[in-house]
């Protein structure tokens, strides 16, 4: 039985019928779909082969993994600090002094005997006693240089030296932290600039 001669409602569409497919309700607008009125199994334009040479773009380059990870620290401003000493401990200065004296006492001691050593390897002390022979002749007897400046004798002079030398720099460095301390509430102190380069 066949139903084409029925009549039919305005603006209805059958249900599976092929004939109307492209008929549009009147008033409205047929909207292109999303990828254009192409054809089944028709390329669109726009579109290429993936191994295709494209028209003049590249692809960009991809960048390494491990590029951009680390970055060099900024280098930093140097800093600065103006300080003012505005007084030294007596105490902490008496110490130091003791320990550089007694440095230098040593120095001193180790000095003069190597000193000494040095002149007689070296025959200074025999040209010395033949200059005095000369001039002193016959008169002179037998005076020889080591006999009065014996090692022994160097060592103990240089050590009394030495011990001198401690006493007089601890007390005079102690001495000299006291007179800045009042020399820096009148004036203020030295002024240092530190700087962190």
């Amino acid at each position: 039985m066949s139903t084409s001669g029925t009549p039919r409602p305005a603006g209805q569409r059958p249900a599976g019928g092929s004939s109307d497919r492209g008929a549009t309700p009147r008033g409205t607008q047929q909207r292109p779909s999303a990828q254009g009125s192409r054809q089944p199994g028709q390329r669109p334009q726009n579109s290429r082969p993936p191994g295709s040479a494209g028209s003049g773009q590249k692809r960009p380059a991809q960048r390494p993994a491990a590029q951009g990870l680390v970055r060099p620290a900024p280098k930093a401003k140097v800093r600065k600090a103006r300080l003012l000493v505005s007084k030294a401990d007596p105490w902490s200065v008496l110490k130091m002094a003791f320990l550089l004296s007694v440095a230098l006492g040593i120095v001193t001691v180790v000095g003069a005997v190597v000193l000494w050593t040095v002149m007689d390897l070296t025959g200074i002390f025999d040209q010395v006693n033949d200059l005095l022979a000369q001039v002193l002749g016959s008169e002179g007897g037998s005076f020889t240089v080591q006999q009065l400046i014996s090692l022994g004798q160097v060592a103990s002079f240089a050590t009394i030296i030495a011990v001198i030398n401690v006493v007089l720099l601890t007390a005079l460095s102690m001495l000299a932290a006291v007179l800045y301390n009042i020399s820096a509430t009148l004036v203020g102190g030295i002024g240092v600039t530190l700087t962190d380069d």
